[in-house]
């Protein structure tokens, strides 16, 4: 089975063409089309309108295209009819506090992938949680439909119903970041968010340490809202090369003590057991996919000019 990788998302409204238009250049490998909270609510409807040609254009560097629609009944039904078309990877629901939001969600997915000759089961779910409500019922919500891949802390909306203001360390976070990579693991979902703030696009080094820590939790990528934070997300969500180099060195003398019928041997004064060993592969395994995926999307740019 392929490991799937989205180390960056980038979030932008897609109601400004000239970062629709330059989206496809960041190297993000995902972009989200955003008709939630950055786009105002007298401008929806026109954002709507501008979803199906804004899914192609997005594309062309090889990103995932996402469609972040709202949460609102009164809104969420005109952004998907707005949303699913070829092109599309998946719809993000912001917000999520049930399991029945969701099943609501995937019951409307599968009628417009049945209406418009769509692959049934096509468009995945990557899912918000943005209150305590939500991470209390976290474990039902991941298990609510198969749609679901990844899902993410929104640690703005977070901390505003904690009612606390973002810190440096993110320390109010680190019990619902914790919570949400526990569960995510145990249903085979992508967990995704940082361990700090996402909107001070200025302070990249605080930004690239929020990131840090969050990849340290298991965290496996986050979204981002600036384009200097792209290559922040890419690089400390990819193994360090001097890291992959060293752990297939350790794969290499594990496999020849196995011959000689030893599980544990000695590299560099570093003991290579069986964990030890299964984790350098999934290293390995990362590494190979991550290749991948710049792979596709230098192909797709080449085949822009």
């Amino acid at each position: 089975m392929n490991m799937q990788i989205r180390r960056s998302t980038l979030i932008l409204p897609v109601n400004v063409p000239r970062f629709v238009e330059k989206a496809y250049l960041r190297g993000a490998d995902a972009i989200m089309l955003d008709l939630e909270d950055s786009v105002p609510l007298k401008e929806k409807e026109k954002a709507r309108k501008l979803i199906k040609d804004s899914l192609s254009q997005a594309a062309r560097g090889g990103a995932e295209v996402f469609v972040r629609i709202n949460k609102d009944p009164g809104l969420l039904p005109e952004d998907l009819m707005a949303s699913v078309f070829p092109g599309l990877n998946g719809i993000a629901l912001p917000k999520v506090e049930s399991a029945g939001e969701v099943h609501n969600l995937e019951d409307q997915l599968a009628r417009l992938e049945e209406e418009r000759g769509l692959k049934p089961g096509h468009i995945e779910l990557s899912l918000l949680i943005e209150s305590p409500c939500g991470l209390l019922n976290l474990k039902e919500i991941a298990a609510a439909s198969k749609r679901v891949k990844s899902i993410s802390l929104g640690p703005e909306d977070y901390c505003l119903e904690l009612g606390v203001e973002p810190s440096e360390d993110g320390m109010e976070l680190y019990y619902a970041l914790s919570k949400l990579v526990t569960i995510c693991k145990v249903k085979g979902i992508k967990p995704m968010g940082l361990l700090g703030s996402i909107g001070d696009f200025r302070d990249l080094q605080r930004f690239e340490r929020a990131a840090i820590r969050a990849r340290q939790l298991g965290c496996e990528g986050a979204s981002c809202i600036h384009p200097d934070q792209v290559g922040i997300l890419n690089r400390v969500f990819s193994p360090d090369p001097a890291q992959v180099e060293h752990v297939r060195r350790l794969v290499g003398a594990f496999e020849e003590g196995l011959k000689d019928g030893t599980a544990s041997v000695n590299v560099d004064g570093q003991m290579v057991d069986i964990p030890v060993y299964n984790r350098a592969q999934l290293i390995l395994k990362r590494a190979e996919a991550i290749a991948e995926v710049e792979r596709r999307k230098a192909e797709a740019l080449a085949r822009c000019k």
